[in-house]
């Protein structure tokens, strides 16, 4: 019988007895995290996407095998989870991944020390918002070191890769029509939720061919949409959004690398039949959008793709490089909607007051005129003139 969590408190200076979650990938992890559950991760520079996975998913606390920040760059997860209330310890040692079994009741102190069964097992480092905060400040003031490391980098990928990026694809054998019609990429990546929301007239409106990137067709289902085509390497999807009538374009990599074939594979599906190949380099987010363009969409809309310089970190300097050469392939085609939502942020503009005002002096006048006070008023104005006419005339 599965035992409940139970977890004492959310300050992260409260001790929290609760069930023990282990997974070295993080969103893999927040899939079966139940609310006030512990989760243990190996995840040095925890992004902001994962923090908010594991807050969505109620977490009661947060053991980290690495450094949650190692200086690199201002990594938005840290930050996130601490002002949350989560207590976040790092700096475990990769021995906490092994020293802990999935489903385990663990103790987490606040000075950082992990008991199982009344023995310590590890003892990290205790984030609290000063210290992340701080530490925030110091990683921008060397964000410079890794801005030349990108441009090492994209340098690198652009003798290896750019010609690979720049040539026409060969698409896949596709039912979906993209000539003419705008395309929506969506990613689930930072404030895709509430991108998506603002942007709902929108998808009514102009129907654009919906391609959700992994868990970004989750997104889209989650939201009322259902994508045309959903595109990755199929790790992180639920079976609704598998079996929801979508085309399956699994990303295959140049070199032969196919990470999501085996998931497919154990769905029972197979290539050519319920699933086709798209080969292209770059990430899958990149290829959606290059799908896209050769298809012959007008406009591509992102959301909840890597556009900041902080958000290519998230994801690697390798990715950075294909995201970069993506965007400049597609140019003014493309359209990122990242903080969309803010546009419709509660400001009431004066045009929009007197317009209603003007609607509202419309409604008394109408309601006025067909009213029956006003109708009897009118009548006895009339009568009296009359009356008054006949007595002149004779």
């Amino acid at each position: 019988m599965k035992r409940r969590a139970t977890a004492v408190s959310s300050n992260p200076r409260t001790a929290v007895d609760a069930v023990a979650r282990v997974d070295a990938r993080t969103k893999d992890l927040t899939k079966r995290l139940q609310p006030g559950e512990i989760a243990v991760i190996n995840h040095a520079d925890i992004d902001r996407v994962a923090a908010e996975g594991l807050i969505a998913a109620g977490v009661g606390a947060v053991l980290n095998a690495a450094p949650s920040m190692t200086g690199r760059y201002p990594n938005g997860g840290p930050i996130r989870l601490v002002e949350a209330g989560i207590l976040l310890v790092d700096q475990l040692g990769p021995e906490i991944m092994t020293a802990v079994t999935e489903g385990v009741v663990l103790h987490v102190g606040p000075d950082g020390a992990v008991a199982l069964l009344g023995q310590e097992i590890a003892n990290g480092n205790v984030r609290d918002v000063a210290e992340v905060t701080a530490a925030m400040e110091e990683a921008r003031a060397n964000i410079g070191v890794e801005l030349e490391r990108f441009a090492a980098n994209t340098l690198e990928y652009i003798q290896h890769e750019a010609k690979i990026t720049f040539d026409p694809l060969e698409l896949p054998a596709l039912h979906t029509n993209f000539r003419g019609r705008h395309a929506m990429v969506v990613v689930r990546g930072h404030d895709y939720q509430s991108d998506l929301a603002a942007l709902k007239p929108y998808l009514k409106e102009y129907e654009p061919v919906l391609i959700g990137v992994d868990g970004g067709a989750d997104a889209l289902m989650d939201n009322g949409f259902t994508p045309d085509i959903i595109i990755g390497d199929f790790d992180s999807l639920t079976d609704k959004a598998v079996h929801c009538g979508a085309e399956l374009l699994h990303h295959v990599h140049p070199d032969g690398r196919a990470p999501g074939r085996e998931n497919l594979e154990a769905l029972g599906f197979t290539a050519g039949e319920e699933y086709q190949e798209f080969v292209a380099e770059g990430m899958s987010e990149d290829v959606a959008m290059l799908l896209a363009y050769e298809a012959g969409a007008s406009l591509i809309v992102a959301v909840g793709t890597h556009s900041t310089m902080v958000e290519m970190l998230d994801k690697g300097r390798k990715g950075m490089s294909s995201t970069f050469l993506t965007r400049l392939r597609l140019g003014p085609v493309l359209v990122d909607a990242k903080g969309v939502h803010r546009l419709y942020e509660g400001r009431v503009r004066r045009r929009d007051i007197v317009v209603l005002v003007l609607a509202a002096l419309f409604t008394i006048v109408v309601i006025g005129l067909v009213a029956q006070p006003l109708h009897t008023y009118v009548d006895g104005i009339r009568l009296t003139l009359d009356d008054l006419w006949y007595s002149i005339t004779h």
